[in-house]
């Protein structure tokens, strides 16, 4: 009986980036495990939420996934895939945006609450519900995200440096004042 690694769920994104971004490539779909690894480490308080929206549409979790993810994968454009995630499914652009970050990541950036810290100008876009303007909002942010420098990073990279940022600019500022 083979034995499963489970090492490789402890850098969830590392997983993510490599394992789940190869497989959804080369099969054109993933499981429902592997979905739900991009939502926990997305925001593991979502889980219960995201699957109750996916059972609206397909009771069966396991069908659910692999159907959605065959859809993405299917589709003709990015701005096809964001519209499927948030129209068809009823997800919110940071969960979506995490989605297709990992099966695109040259071309998706996580819309995050941290790096809208970092580029404020776009904090209110979460609140779009017209898709069309939330596509310029969206495409606006990557691009915004591309251009931040150093230019020569990925755009996972730039995730990481701005998500950074923000995180360090803030311990800063509860160390200053004590945490209160």
């Amino acid at each position: 009986m083979e034995t499963l690694d489970y090492k490789k769920y402890y850098n969830l994104e590392n997983y993510l980036r490599q394992t789940v971004h190869d497989t959804f490539h080369k099969n054109g779909f993933i499981d429902a495990s592997d979905f739900f690894c991009i939502i926990i480490w997305k925001a593991n308080r979502a889980k219960s939420k995201i699957a109750n929206k996916l059972y609206k549409v397909e009771p069966n979790l396991e069908l659910c996934c692999r159907q959605l993810t065959q859809r993405l994968f299917k589709s003709k454009s990015h701005k096809d895939r964001l519209k499927l995630l948030v129209d068809n499914y009823e997800f919110r652009l940071p969960m979506s945006s995490a989605i297709l970050s990992i099966f695109y990541p040259d071309d998706f950036s996580v819309y995050d609450v941290r790096v809208c810290e970092t580029l404020p100008q776009f904090s209110n876009l979460v609140y779009t519900t017209n898709f069309e303007n939330l596509w310029v909002g969206y495409s606006n942010y990557i691009k915004a995200v591309k251009d931040f420098h150093p230019r020569e990073l990925s755009l996972v990279d730039k995730d990481h440096l701005l998500w950074g940022k923000s995180f360090y600019d803030q311990l800063q500022k509860n160390i200053s004042s004590n945490f209160k």
